[in-house]
C-alpha cells in the first residue's frame, strides 16, 4: 500500500507531519527524496484542505445550532 493510499486513514497529527516532512524534503533532500515528495505534495495539501474545510463546516453548524438553542433556553428560563 502506498502512502497516497494510506492519507484517508491518516490521523489529523500524521498527515500534517507527513505533509511538513514532504516540504522539507522537496528542497532539503537528495534526488529521490525530492521526487517522492514532489508526488506527494498535492494528496497531501488537498487532505490538509478538506480536513480543514469540513472542521470549519463543522464549527459552523454548531455555532449555529448553539445560536439557535441560546434563543430558545432564554425564553423558557423566564
Amino acid at each position: 500500500m502506498s502512502l497516497i493510499e494510506k492519507i484517508p486513514s491518516m490521523s489529523d497529527a500524521a498527515l500534517g507531519n507527513l505533509l511538513a516532512n514532504a516540504r522539507h524534503l522537496v528542497t532539503a533532500g537528495g534526488p529521490k527524496q525530492q521526487a517522492d515528495a514532489a508526488e506527494l505534495l498535492p494528496a497531501l495539501e488537498a487532505a490538509m484542505a478538506e480536513r480543514k474545510a469540513a472542521k470549519l463546516e463543522a464549527a459552523a453548524a454548531k455555532r449555529a445550532a448553539n445560536r439557535k438553542a441560546s434563543p430558545a433556553k432564554s425564553a423558557t428560563a423566564a
